[in-house]
């Protein structure tokens, strides 16, 4: 599931389509519960973290939930409700646990919205399959759940990447990323209390300075593989 810039028409449109495709997974799967992969991508503004996420679920066969669908259906407690009512009876039982353990950790929430967002990406992690970019669902799911990588570049490779990307000035772009930058930093404190660019959050921390997209999808996948062997 992808969205870059959407209206609220052709992301609900989207939410039906991964509806469709969890129901249609949940009857092939059955009973036979095998590892699936979830990979949660964190990344500095213009450092190509949303390429690598796409690329990520491209290669994969993984669906990629990105930032703006994500928050669009956090702020609708009909469509999130339609979300978490996609898991068995023990899907939501193991979901209630998760709110309820970061309720009591974080005490900074709108608490109405933090509930939607924890129950959406809790959600994708437990059906599995797929790349979630941003919104903080690195701190929402577990170590176990998920491959956390956070994907940040050198200053000047973003702002040429920024400035390249959209067709404006270096000044232009020095400036949009500070601003980005900031609203992310805000988001992680306020929703999280913690420092979104501390590596401790993350399995994989990649500086793309001297990385090609390539190189880094090789590594992620590298670690992917090694992780769901190990279960």
């Amino acid at each position: 599931m992808n969205v870059r810039s959407q209206s609220s028409q052709s992301i609900k449109k989207l939410v039906e389509e991964q509806f469709r495709k969890w129901e249609m997974r949940n009857k092939e799967e059955n009973k036979k519960k095998t590892p699936s992969p979830v990979i949660t991508v964190s990344r500095e503004p213009g450092s190509n973290g949303h390429l690598i996420a796409m690329e990520l679920a491209k290669q994969l066969d993984l669906d990629l939930f990105d930032v703006n669908i994500i928050n669009e259906v956090a702020k609708s407690a009909k469509m999130s409700e339609r979300v978490v009512k996609t898991l068995d009876e023990k899907g939501r039982s193991l979901l209630d646990e998760l709110v309820n353990s970061l309720d009591k950790e974080r005490h900074l929430w709108d608490h109405q919205y933090m509930d939607h967002l924890t129950k959406i990406i809790g959600t994708i992690g437990k059906h599995g399959r797929a790349v979630i970019l941003g919104r903080g669902a690195n701190f929402i799911l577990s170590t176990d759940t998920a491959l956390k990588v956070r994907i940040i570049a050198p200053q000047e490779v973003k702002i040429n990447n920024v400035a390249s990307e959209l067709d404006i000035s270096t000044e232009e772009a020095k400036l949009r990323i500070m601003n980005v930058e900031s609203e992310r930093e805000a988001f992680i404190k306020k929703y999280f209390g913690a420092n979104g660019s501390d590596p401790m959050y993350y399995d994989l921390v990649l500086n793309m300075a001297n990385l090609t997209v390539e190189s880094a999808l090789d590594i992620i996948k590298t670690a992917l593989h090694l992780r769901m062997s190990a279960k």
